[in-house]
């Protein structure tokens, strides 16, 4: 009985024979599967990126704007304003459906002076869980706390470029800048909060929102003393917007005297379900990207196939020869099967390699340089899909072949010319 060497030993040998076709072939191999795991990390790199640049805003953020109430619903005439206020954030804190809320108040037509240079970038009147909600990583210092909006302190805590302007290589906490003349004291910095080259966060400076009420309240006729600019909230269930939603359009229509069916009247931007929808539109789009490398590792299959399909035709004598001096039908099926797995394995194999290599290549280069893409990177899952469609392509590239060359009658074979 032949040995597994002595028929790896004519697999390498029938190899070795025809070293342009097998290298063709085996590049076919390997460029579909690389094609396959290149174009599902393209996907997941848009996909990581813009989750990354959603995350800069905050986590689980439902963000509400001061809106305007329409006349008559489903139209936009004799649209009546409203601004939120304090008693609403009191009011949407109640809602069980609700695990955080935030209200603050913005200004984007105040100066910052200090010592050494000028700034103008925005004002803004926050509680101290705004930096729990939003994406706020605090550099030094410490942030607003509850005594400074009880006391409604004179502080400030800057944000990267604010401090970088106003304090340009110079220490910082504990000094003092003027916001339109009024003096506050400095007691903490953010670091960057960038997302590509929108820089406009970094330019923000934050007070207790009491203080920012009582200097530098809202502008406008007809406007409360205590209106803020916004409110922001986080749901009770972690990605899941589907009760909070209502409970606070309920919650604020009740306040403001109109029906929560007039969706124009709120003015809101829910980060949870634009992530949804985000990751729906990648999900089609892994789908169609593993479906066009599938195709083409499918077509390096067939390839092999073919190419074994031929040589079974070329050695039709040899086939012959084999099973005349006592070749069996299992030994001849061996060949041919293992040379067929053993070049779809080894081209899938440096297809996954080559692929690996590259996407780690652009990682170290592309890294934070593309404002919401992050460089395609190897997906656990279309590595594995990769290598069951290379066992599947392996079987079929050596079973059949294997068998037409197994059932190769052995006189029929000797008489057949190459």
């Amino acid at each position: 009985m032949q040995s597994f060497s002595d028929t790896l030993g004519q697999v390498f040998r029938a190899i070795a024979a025809n070293k342009l076709r097998t290298f063709l072939t085996m590049f076919g191999i390997a460029w579909g599967v690389g094609s396959l795991l290149v174009l599902v990390g393209l996907g997941e790199g848009f996909r990581s990126g813009q989750h990354r640049q959603l995350s800069s805003f905050g986590n689980d953020v439902v963000m509400m704007w001061n809106g305007n109430i329409p006349a008559i619903a489903n139209q936009h005439t004799g649209m009546r304003p409203y601004q939120f206020t304090p008693g609403d954030v009191a009011a949407l804190r109640q809602l069980p459906q609700l695990r955080a809320v935030t209200g603050f108040l913005q200004r984007n037509d105040l100066y910052e002076v200090s010592a050494y240079a000028n700034s103008s970038g925005q004002v803004m009147g926050v509680e101290p869980n705004y930096a729990e909600i939003r994406f706020v990583p605090l550099a030094e210092g410490r942030f607003i706390d509850a005594s400074d909006l009880a006391e409604r302190r004179r502080v400030v805590v800057l944000g990267s470029k604010g401090a970088t302007l106003l304090f340009p290589g110079r220490p910082m906490l504990g000094e003092n800048i003027t916001i339109n003349d009024v003096s506050f004291t400095v007691i903490g910095r953010v670091g960057s909060i960038s997302r590509g080259n929108n820089d406009f966060d970094n330019s923000k400076v934050y007070v207790p929102v009491t203080t920012m009420q009582d200097l530098f309240a809202m502008k406008g006729e007809n406007v409360s003393h205590q209106a803020l600019s916004s409110i922001q909230y986080q749901p009770a269930t972690h990605g899941d917007t589907t009760a909070a939603v209502p409970a606070v359009h309920r919650v604020i229509a009740e306040r403001h005297g109109f029906d929560p069916s007039m969706k124009e009247a709120f003015e809101e931007w829910d980060t949870i379900q634009e992530e949804h929808m985000i990751g729906a539109i990648f999900n089609a789009m892994d789908v169609f990207l593993g479906g066009v490398g599938i195709v083409t590792l499918g077509l390096g299959a067939v390839g092999i196939i073919n190419i074994m399909l031929v040589s079974v035709t070329e050695r039709t004598r040899e086939i012959g020869v084999m099973k005349a001096i006592g070749a069996t039908r299992s030994s001849i099926l061996a060949q041919f099967f293992w040379e067929g797995l053993l070049l779809t394995a080894v081209s899938g194999m440096i297809g996954i390699i080559v692929s690996a290599g590259g996407m780690w290549v652009l990682q170290k280069l592309l890294t934070g340089k593309v404002p919401g893409f992050d460089p395609p990177r190897l997906v656990p899952w279309s590595a594995a899909l990769a290598l069951g469609c290379l066992v599947l392509c392996g079987v079929v590239a050596g079973l059949y072949p294997a068998s037409k060359a197994a059932d190769l009658d052995p006189i029929e074979a000797l008489r057949r010319e190459n």
